[in-house]
């Protein structure tokens, strides 16, 4: 996973109640390898435990952009995608993206050394 990336596309997903498992299974199975080919791998894929349940948080990194509206489109022009689109709809209950920058703090660069 690459957390170098200096914009990331933070995705949360509510999943329907007891779809969790499911939902995972489909993203696994027809998502993740559409994804992989076009967004690389991810920074990092989460499941809520405490707090708002039944969520997955997933964090794609992106150059630019740019970068971000390249790769998403050409994902979403792969003759695979659809199935994973219609696999899935039953199960996601909401969902929310955003775009977020890194912060570039110099203490933090002096105490990765």
């Amino acid at each position: 996973m690459n957390a170098s990336k200096p914009f990331i596309d933070h995705r949360i997903y509510t999943i329907r109640p007891r779809g969790m498992a499911e939902f995972i299974d489909v993203f696994d199975r027809l998502a993740m390898p559409v994804q992989l080919r076009y967004l690389g791998a991810p920074v990092g894929f989460y499941m809520s435990d405490i707090g708002a349940l039944n969520q997955v948080v997933h964090l794609w990194g992106y150059e630019s952009i740019a970068d971000y509206d390249m790769r998403r489109t050409a994902r979403d022009a792969d003759p695979e995608w659809p199935a994973y689109l219609q696999a899935s709809a039953h199960l996601i209950v909401a969902q929310e993206s955003r775009i977020i920058r890194r912060v570039a703090f110099r203490s933090l660069s002096a105490a990765v050394r």
